[in-house]
């Protein structure tokens, strides 16, 4: 790393067992001839004390940068998916970075329009969900093309990291990170003589667009979650989504890759 890119923000969620950690990374960080900055927008190095939750809060909360490098840091030893590092071992990832030991991984992130005017971005994947007790229909457009009327509890569209997140427990695919794509997942759909859907999960390539047009039909409170947060918006018509040009660039070590994260959280 050149100096002009030592500069290093600390994400995590105060408590007043944490402080006195991130105290003592401060301290290792700068004894190591890294900069400690308190605004994350000074930063290059981006880095999330937490599980993976913290680490999709922090890309959320420092508005998906790509000019700068996330590390994953867990306060346990449990295997995570974002974070190669662990609390109690910082000195490593201190080491590894000193020594080139780690790889930067660029994971794409999906682009979301509500209604074309809020605009939001996803790490992990954008669920939508009946918000009362009552299945509604979605319209499932591919490239301007109708592809099928959805009905159901809802939908999943999951970029490749978060196919082992929520879309995993609704028996989605897991897909390897490389490729640059979206996968579709459905919720508890409808199959009958009225309504027919694919009635498995599909994945689309980069240049694909998808668009969700909500049937107005008393159900158009829809739940909205992206990644962690839950947005608060009514009358929702139409999603548009994509994969964005944007990508997050991580920082993980050599001999840590996807795969081997996946064999140890689920085998």
């Amino acid at each position: 790393m050149t100096d002009n890119r030592r500069n290093v923000f600390f994400f995590y969620k105060k408590d007043h067992e944490l402080d006195g950690h991130i105290s003592s990374l401060e301290k290792l960080a700068t004894d190591q001839g890294f900069q400690v900055v308190k605004r994350a927008e000074d930063a290059h190095i981006i880095a999330s004390i937490g599980g993976d939750g913290t680490f999709l809060q922090a890309v959320r909360k420092t508005n998906f940068r790509d000019d700068c490098l996330y590390v994953g840091v867990s306060k346990t030893e449990n295997s995570h998916l974002y974070c190669d590092f662990s609390l109690e071992h910082f000195d490593k990832m201190i080491d590894a970075m000193n020594t080139e030991q780690i790889e930067v991984r660029k994971y794409p992130i999906i682009d979301v329009s509500v209604d074309s005017t809020n605009q939001f971005h996803c790490l992990n994947e954008l669920s939508i969900r009946s918000s009362i007790i009552k299945t509604f229909v979605i319209d499932v457009y591919i490239d301007d093309f109708h592809f099928e009327t959805f009905r159901g509890d809802g939908m999943i569209i999951s970029t490749p990291t978060g196919s082992t997140a929520y879309n995993k427990s609704v028996n989605g695919a897991v897909v390897d990170p490389m490729l640059p794509c979206m996968q579709v997942t459905e919720l508890a759909s409808l199959n009958n003589n009225s309504y027919r859907t694919l009635g498995a999960p599909f994945i689309l390539s980069s240049d694909r667009k998808l668009t969700l047009k909500v049937v107005q039909d008393g159900n158009d409170h829809p739940i909205i979650g992206l990644d962690n947060e839950a947005l608060g918006t009514k009358h929702v018509k139409q999603i548009d989504i994509g994969l964005s040009g944007k990508v997050i660039k991580t920082v993980k070590l050599k001999d840590n890759s996807y795969w081997e994260k996946v064999k140890r959280r689920f085998l």
